[in-house]
C-alpha cells in the first residue's frame, strides 16, 4: 500500500542514514521501525502453565556419560 507521510527534515536525514547503514530502502526501514514499535503493544496470547517433572537423588548412575550417546543408548537398552 502506498501512502504519504510528513517527516521533519532532520528525522528524514537520520532515517536515510540508518537505512543506508542497514542496506535497505527508506520504505522498508520505516516499515520495520513501525513494526518494532507496534509489536510490543499487540496482545499476547495467554499460555498454559506446565509443571516440569523433577527428580531428586545423587545424580547419574555409575557409567552414565551424557557426552557419549552410543554408550548411553546401550545402557538404556540394557534396562529393558
Amino acid at each position: 500500500m502506498q501512502t504519504t507521510i510528513q517527516l521533519d527534515d532532520a528525522q528524514l536525514a537520520r532515517a536515510t542514514e540508518l537505512d543506508h547503514e542497514k542496506g535497505c530502502d527508506l520504505s522498508h526501514f520505516i516499515e520495520e521501525t513501525l513494526r518494532d514499535k507496534i509489536a510490543p503493544m499487540l496482545p499476547v496470547a495467554s499460555r498454559t502453565f506446565r509443571y516440569l517433572t523433577t527428580f531428586t537423588g545423587d545424580g547419574f548412575l555409575p557409567g552414565v556419560d551424557l557426552d557419549n550417546s552410543a554408550a548411553l543408548l546401550a545402557l538404556m537398552e540394557q534396562g529393558k
